[in-house]
């Protein structure tokens, strides 16, 4: 069909507004598709808004319309000052071409996914009552207990599973962070967060009025006497972390400083909200929730299917005992009523198949290679591109620069290079703490990992000084 498209797009270049475009029958005969073919790729034209069609006479050549200039000066005055300066797209969300070696990315590339798992799922789902009916506020139950049993599992004995009752479904990890943040912080007050940490965690606080009070981390986390002074000065109740594979440092914590940072939170009376976003990708250890070793309620965790399943199912969800699960299912109602049935009964469908388990225990492997090519790479020909630590698990490297590097300009200069890396200021909450580059070793094409190394070696080799 793409030869299809680009062959009428060529034809439609020359044609005059109102053309009548050749009939079905001669484009089949012309490019040897079926009559199927062609009206798919008519309709993509239409899409675009190149031709138009009217039944029972043909498609013709859509005649572009000539518009004046609008004015939006008015909306000035109408939105007034903004609370925060809106951030840029993330360098971790950019569609870049297929020839371009992609260091940047946020997502698994496609040959890490489920797809066939996830194909069926959809297939399964379309026939079954999901696809017309409204689901449940909190979720499909079914869904709400496999969240539940997953970190139920994982409690030792003695304490209190969740129930499925306690779970909240959200339509992926974002929708819920900016719930949780609105439902159990609140605008003005204040968030204690790593330093670095995860961008859309920072543009949620900011969104919600959050006040960020940022806490330096390392390969090991967060100090947690550096953490329990953060929390006494800032009178926070609220602790945003990622225990396991952080992105994107891809810290884990130790048990010592896990069980510490639990003693904080009950000590003061404070929720610890846990992003497991990586729970399914450990390499060289697995995780462990820290909800996991709580049952009274401190811990709020949320775990997103997104990047293991696909990024086409965007669901998520959140773990919280008591009174605030209520607040957090009140706030998720008033933003979204509920979140999509169909996407919900897919997720569920693939997480279930006995393939899911062997699907994962494949990916470990898989990251490992890719994160061990990519290591080696930057070690043979980046050398100044610094490792503290090879993560455990997660899907990036944060490499340490030079001080003196100059961010903006060897971004450019690898790109220029055909290598899109993402600079690290868009994980700190606070100024940057140097010069960093997270770098994702799931992305597509690992083959080109060394060339990819190398151009950022001869990157780092023309800066100044």
């Amino acid at each position: 069909m793409d030869r299809l498209v680009s062959g009428l797009q060529e034809w439609l270049a020359t044609a005059l507004p109102g053309a009548k475009l050749p009939a079905t029958r001669a484009l089949v005969a012309q490019y040897g598709a079926s009559p199927v073919t062609v009206q798919k790729a008519l309709r993509v034209l239409a899409a675009q808004g190149k031709v138009e069609s009217r039944p029972g006479v043909g498609t013709f050549v859509r005649a572009e319309r000539t518009a004046r200039a609008p004015d939006h000066g008015w909306q000035t005055a109408a939105l007034g000052t903004p609370r925060h300066r809106s951030r840029q797209l993330s360098a971790a969300l950019r569609t870049v071409p297929n020839e371009v070696i992609a260091l940047h990315a946020g997502y698994p590339d496609r040959e890490l996914l489920p797809e066939r798992l996830v194909r069926a799922a959809f297939a399964r789902a379309a026939r079954g009552d999901a696809a017309v009916g409204r689901p449940p506020a909190a979720g499909l139950p079914e869904l709400q207990a496999w969240f539940a049993t997953e970190l139920g599992d994982a409690m030792p004995p003695g304490l209190a599973p969740p129930a499925p009752n306690d779970v909240v479904v959200f339509p992926g990890s974002q929708s819920g962070l900016s719930t949780v943040f609105r439902a159990l912080v609140g605008a003005g007050r204040p968030l204690v967060v790593e330093s670095p940490t995860y961008w859309g965690a920072i543009l949620a606080a900011e969104q919600v009025g959050v006040r960020l009070v940022p806490v330096p981390s390392g390969p090991a986390g967060p100090d947690p006497d550096e953490l329990a002074r953060a929390v006494e000065q800032s009178g926070a109740r609220a602790f945003y972390a990622q225990p396991n594979f952080a992105n994107p440092t891809g810290a884990r914590w130790p048990d010592r400083s896990a069980e510490r940072v639990l003693d904080l939170v009950r000590a003061h009376g404070a929720f610890l909200i846990e992003d497991d976003w990586a729970h399914d990708f450990g390499i060289s250890a697995t995780p462990f929730p820290l909800a996991a070793r709580d049952d009274s309620g401190h811990v709020v965790h949320l775990r997103s299917l997104t990047k293991s399943v696909s990024p086409a199912v965007r669901v998520a969800g959140v773990v919280a005992r008591g009174p605030a699960r209520a607040r957090i299912l009140a706030a998720a109602q008033a933003e979204s009523l509920y979140v999509s049935g169909l996407l919900q009964a897919v997720a569920l469908d693939v997480v279930t198949q006995p393939a899911w388990r062997t699907h994962l225990r494949g990916l470990r492997r898989q990251l490992a290679a890719r994160r061990d090519l990519l290591v080696d790479a930057l070690r043979a020909h980046a050398p100044g591109a610094q490792l503290d630590a090879v993560p455990e698990g997660g899907l990036n490297l944060w490499v340490r620069l030079p001080d003196t590097t100059d961010l903006d300009r060897l971004v450019q200069d690898c790109e220029t290079e055909g290598v899109v890396v993402a600079p690290g200021t868009e994980w700190f909450p606070a100024e940057p703490a140097g010069a960093h580059l997270r770098l994702n070793y799931s992305g597509p094409g690992p083959g080109a990992f060394p060339e990819g190394a190398r151009a950022l070696g001869r990157a780092l080799a023309r800066q100044p000084g």
